[in-house]
Formats: structure tokens, sequence, C-alpha cells
């Protein structure tokens, strides 16, 4: 069997990621008890108040964030999580696609979307500009269609949706 693990060594172990995730998920469970807590966890004259089962939930989630942390930090660190050539793979999407989001606010989805499906076709998939235009221009435009004409669902738009009375 090959072993698809690089030997460039690791760039975020596996330790490292279970206490991270391990504290974001305790933070949710603080978040879920202050809540609950704050609405009311108690007993009321007529039984337990609304927050009573969800601050019991958030105790859970956070003694299991607290027990994943411990076995964490007692594990050797020696195990990769991400590779430094994965994790460039995965920073060449999440980038783009972070700019893409925010590129919607300022030039409206369809033409976001098009220029993303371009720039990847070119960029990933080695397509010529012109085939990569000639699937992101119709697959926008029929999304145009579906959302904005026949299911009336507004979606976001900038200038260019404006000349068209959109």
């Amino acid at each position: 069997m090959q072993d698809n693990h690089n030997n460039e060594g690791g760039f975020v172990s596996n330790k490292t990621m279970e206490i991270v995730t391990a504290l974001i998920i305790l933070f949710f469970g603080a978040v879920v008890m202050w809540d609950s807590y704050r609405i009311g966890a108690g007993w009321g004259s007529d039984g337990p108040e609304s927050g009573s089962f969800p601050f019991y939930i958030g105790l859970l989630i956070i003694i299991s964030s607290v027990v994943t942390i411990f076995n964490a930090v007692r594990e050797s660190d020696k195990d990769e999580f991400v590779g430094k050539g994965e994790f460039g793979m995965v920073m060449a999407v999440l980038i783009p696609a972070i700019i893409y989001v925010i590129a919607i606010d300022f030039i409206g989805i369809y033409v976001a979307s098009a220029i993303f499906i371009t720039v990847f076709m070119v960029w990933q998939g080695k397509f010529s500009i012109l085939k990569s235009l000639m699937v992101a221009i119709p697959v926008n435009v029929f999304f145009f269609f579906m959302f904005e004409v026949w299911f009336k669902i507004p979606l976001p738009k900038a200038w260019l949706e404006a000349q068209f009375g959109y």
C-alpha cells in the first residue's frame, strides 16, 4: 500500500488540531450555558425553565471538550494533521473562495461567479480562456434566469445587473 504523506514534515499536528477544535467547541458550550442561564436554567414554579435543557447540553459539550483537551495534551505530537503540500492546496482553493465571497458585494453574484468559474478552469483545470468562458457565462445566465426570473428570488447584484433592470 502506498503512503501518500509527503516527507516535508508536518505543518500542523493532530494534537494541535484536536486542542484547537476542542477549545472552539468548549467556547460554543460556554456560550450555550451562558445564554441558557440568562433566559432561565433553573427550576420554576411550574417545572424546569426554558433554558434548563440547553444549559445541561452546554455543560456536556464543555465536559467533552475538556476530556478531549486532556487526552490531546497527553498524546505524542508526532502525527501530522496536514503537511505543507496539502495545506498549500487547501489555501489555493480557500483564498480565491474568500476573494469571491467579498467580490459578490462589489460586482454582484453573477459576475463574480462567472469570473470565479473562469479563473478556476484556467488556473486549476488548465482549460483555455475561451472554453472557460463558454462554461462560466451560460452557467451564470441559467442561474440568473432560474433565481431572478423563474423563482423570483433576488440574489446580490451590482451595477451591471442594474443596467438590465434587475
